[in-house]
């Protein structure tokens, strides 16, 4: 039993790393935004003027407000 748990824990292990995610994807010049300010800051501490621009530029996630 201590052998199956002990190899179960060793083949989870590389897959619990893989959640981590990467801040920043391919640009997206394609989208049109409109100029509403909404801000929003990515996840680069960067303030976009709308959560369109943040997609634009390839910011995988964002909140809502302006970074500090």
């Amino acid at each position: 039993m201590k052998y199956i748990l002990a190899i179960s824990i060793i083949i989870l292990i590389p897959f619990a790393s893989c959640t981590k995610h990467e801040c920043l994807e391919r640009k997206n010049d394609n989208l049109i935004c409109t100029e509403q300010y909404e801000p929003v800051c990515g996840c680069n501490n960067v303030t976009y003027s709308n959560a369109c621009y943040a997609q634009r530029a390839g910011a995988t996630y964002y909140t809502n407000g302006a970074c500090n």
